[in-house]
């Protein structure tokens, strides 16, 4: 699923104020610094997977031929080279 910044940036700041009100965090830093912080980790876990996904796809091109002929299914190979390179590089999706 893609987020719109916007998107990102209400969650982060639903996020804080959540956290804030319910006083499970004390912060070291004014809050729009660390909603910002939060919008930043957000956006560069989005930016890894999906560097991630461009990479299987290029692996996949090795597949083409088998999955025209429908002896992969595009979607499993692609979801089972995903699972193992984030193993390989220990993310969590």
């Amino acid at each position: 699923m893609r987020l719109t910044k916007n998107q990102i940036s209400m969650m982060a700041k639903n996020m804080v104020e959540h956290l804030l009100h319910q006083k499970m965090i004390k912060p070291l830093v004014e809050k729009e610094k660390l909603i910002a912080l939060i919008e930043n980790t957000i956006t560069g876990d989005f930016m890894v997977e999906e560097q991630l996904n461009q990479e299987v796809r290029e692996l996949m091109k090795n597949y083409s031929e088998q999955i025209e002929k429908g002896e992969v299914d595009y979607n499993r190979l692609f979801q089972m080279i995903k699972q193992k390179l984030a193993k390989e590089r220990g993310l969590v999706l």
